[in-house]
């Protein structure tokens, strides 16, 4: 899994930013009406999300549209439940009880 992705995913504007994508393109300057920040952090937010490939980014006219990269966010998303969804998360806790009794058995 890519690391950009992780570090996207990791900042909350940059999900609010996703959240607002997902009903459809904006440009920079729609996404940033929705922001208290100023203009150039919402596109440093739009960078990382790009880099990550979370975003993709289209010339329309005179204007750059962005929106969700729903191929990436899936695929993301998948990893994250192949590693930590499922179950009721004890799963492991009761792997590393009986590894730990065994090594007691053993010393």
């Amino acid at each position: 899994m890519n690391e950009s992705v992780f570090k996207a995913m990791s900042d909350g504007t940059r999900r609010k930013v996703l959240e607002l994508l997902k009903n459809g393109p904006m440009t920079a300057g729609d996404i940033a009406s929705r922001f208290p920040h100023a203009q150039p952090t919402i596109s440093r937010h739009l960078s990382v999300l790009k880099n990550a490939n979370l975003v993709v980014d289209e010339r329309d006219g005179t204007f750059i549209m962005y929106r969700l990269n729903t191929t990436v966010l899936q695929e993301w998303l998948a990893w994250v439940m192949e590693h930590f969804g499922g179950g009721d998360g004890h799963e492991d806790e009761d792997e590393d009880e009986n590894e730990l009794e065994s090594d007691r058995e053993d010393g």
